[in-house]
């Protein structure tokens, strides 16, 4: 019998307007369906009504993921993003995506290096769909392994 385990990812990202929050839904749900199980802060802060326990549940769900799956869009990338990726360095995994095509010149990287130097991965999607975005992560996902001993 194989026994299959499947990966928790938390996906960090800006969920503060309608098109970033149906994007990560969207994205979400792919992976789901690809048999990720998935931690998106912005499905459990529509529950939580104070800064203090939306910030308890985030830190909980980061401590719950194997991996972290942050999106890295905007001229400078979300700070909320930014610190959920810091906060497990050294810790857990990290993948990085960006769909946004604005970016910085070389030999810096495409925006704020201490986030793409700290992570696992980098994957650049820039002009493709959420299936796309989805299979990219997949494949990157797929190759990380993940030691299960004391993970969430």
């Amino acid at each position: 019998m194989i026994t299959v385990i499947q990966k928790h990812l938390y996906m960090a990202g800006p969920l503060f307007t309608t098109g970033e929050r149906n994007f990560n839904a969207e994205l979400a749900e792919r992976l789901r369906f690809k048999g990720y199980v998935v931690f998106l802060p912005q499905e459990n802060e529509q529950k939580v009504i104070t800064a203090q326990k939306i910030f308890a549940a985030d830190v909980a769900g980061i401590d719950w993921a194997d991996i972290i799956v942050a999106c890295m869009d905007g001229p400078d990338p979300d700070s909320g993003t930014c610190w959920e990726v810091g906060s497990v360095f050294r810790r857990k995994p990290v993948v990085l995506y960006r769909t946004d095509i604005r970016s910085e010149s070389p030999p810096l990287g495409p925006y704020n290096l201490m986030m793409h130097q700290a992570a696992t991965r980098v994957l650049d999607c820039q002009w493709l769909s959420v299936d796309e975005i989805a299979n990219r992560l997949d494949i990157a996902l797929d190759e990380i392994e993940i030691s299960y001993a004391g993970a969430g």
